[in-house]
């Protein structure tokens, strides 16, 4: 199995940009796809965007598309989403999760079901 910490988290004003990782200890992180989510207070648990297990397969929710980037060091085992033009609706906590690659279906980037393994989060707020 594996191990996930996020961290880089913070307080950014709005139109700012932060990039959170998520370090991964364990089984090799190439052996898992990975997934962030967020879950705003209030609010339920949102998809905010995948990656392939090799990184070059990447899906984004539509909120956040053209403005987050995901990215992945398979070598360094992290993986990186790179959030920019932030606004105060992308206030939330950002989850990573894994999920392995064996039974893994891509078509299911999207559902927080398909990860098996989750950090425990790192707080964003976004003022205006």
């Amino acid at each position: 199995q594996v191990h996930l910490v996020e961290s880089g988290g913070g307080l950014v004003q709005a139109g700012g940009s932060l990039r959170l990782s998520c370090a991964a200890s364990g089984r090799p992180f190439s052996n898992y796809a990975m997934g962030w989510f967020r879950r705003a207070p209030g609010k339920e648990q949102e998809f905010v965007a995948a990656s392939s297990w090799s990184g070059r397969s990447t899906y984004y929710a539509d909120s956040v598309q053209g403005r987050f980037t995901i990215s992945r060091d398979n070598a360094n085992n992290t993986g990186y989403p790179q959030m920019n033009r932030l606004n105060p609706a992308d206030t939330a906590v950002y989850f990573c999760a894994a999920a392995s690659i064996t039974g893994y279906r891509s078509t299911n980037y999207y559902r927080p079901s398909e990860y098996s393994y989750w950090g425990q989060g790192t707080q964003v707020t976004v003022s205006s």
